[in-house]
């Protein structure tokens, strides 16, 4: 019972951390390329010492990993790109609204490359979180700081959570290999990617800029892995899943209060049906119950 507890403060940590992450990818006024090579980069640095000090860079790594954990990076690197753009372009609210999609992309991804049945209450939920995503598409963004290209902005939103996904079917064939280092791989794959795109010749000259860069890539890239595969070791799955919906619950308390942002009705219901929605997915909730045979007496 001690190990659940110290599990589920450590999944709640981890999920408020990553809920404050759209105000310092904001803060650092940054093109979201620069963002996100900066987050690899601290990123990198920080995981890189704790993975020595775990002793996990002894005797793991192989080919087959590297390559695996490297076409996973390509993944997730690109998820990170397009949410951070999606930021400026919709707003916080709705681009992580949006992006909680990603369990409804996974399950899509299961029927298509490994047989894995759609059920009728899957098929429920996906056309919940369907309706939810019209309503905010059809909403009309008000304060905040999105507001640059509404539409553009749930299209990356949407990018973000196939990359995601994408990003979790590969890490399947990883099954085995600590977390922290398949991380460590990927970051250290998106510097590589990012170096030639990134702007070394107008570096951020305001300690807000740095702070918020290396706040993201050390708190928000390297403590919070470790915080959240430390609690998906401890936590059944069901508890996993609750508790991973403080993160947009974080974030839209966030961009509410510190940008100002405000939705409308239709983007807030919207916002809540994908919420349910993925929780109802995530959880196994049931909309439709399956009908019990009957033992009829011979």
């Amino acid at each position: 019972m001690k190990e659940q507890v110290r599990g589920t403060i450590e999944m709640t940590a981890a999920m408020t951390i990553l809920g404050t992450i759209g105000w310092f990818v904001v803060m650092a006024d940054r093109p979201a390329m620069d963002v996100v090579f900066w987050r690899c980069f601290f990123g990198a640095l920080s995981l890189l010492v704790i993975c020595a000090t775990m002793g996990l860079l002894r005797g793991l790594l192989n080919v087959r990993m590297l390559g695996w954990a490297a076409l996973g990076g390509v993944a997730i690197v690109t998820n990170w790109y397009m949410l951070f753009q999606s930021y400026s372009m919709a707003s916080i609210s709705v681009s992580t609204a949006v992006y909680n999609t990603q369990p409804f992309m996974l399950v899509l991804f299961g029927a298509a490359f490994f047989g894995e049945k759609l059920t009728i209450n899957k098929f429920a939920w996906l056309g919940i979180a369907f309706a939810g995503l019209l309503l905010i598409i059809s909403g009309k963004p008000q304060g905040g700081l999105g507001g640059s290209d509404y539409a553009g902005g749930i299209l990356m939103a949407l990018g973000a959570a196939f990359f995601w996904a994408t990003a979790a079917i590969i890490t399947k064939k990883l099954k085995g290999t600590p977390p922290h280092l398949i991380a460590l791989v990927q970051v250290c794959v998106g510097i590589v990617m990012l170096a030639p795109f990134a702007d070394f010749e107008n570096l951020p000259i305001t300690a807000i800029s740095w702070g918020s860069l290396i706040t993201v890539g050390v708190v928000h890239t390297g403590i919070m892995y470790v915080l959240m595969y430390g609690a998906v070791q401890k936590l059944p799955t069901h508890l996993q899943g609750s508790l991973s919906f403080i993160y947009p619950v974080v974030a839209i308390i966030v961009d509410l209060i510190a940008f100002g942002y405000r939705p409308d009705t239709a983007q807030i219901i919207g916002a809540i049906a994908i919420l349910i929605a993925a929780a109802g997915m995530n959880l196994g909730w049931q909309i439709i119950r399956p009908r019990t045979q009957r033992n009829v007496a011979p």
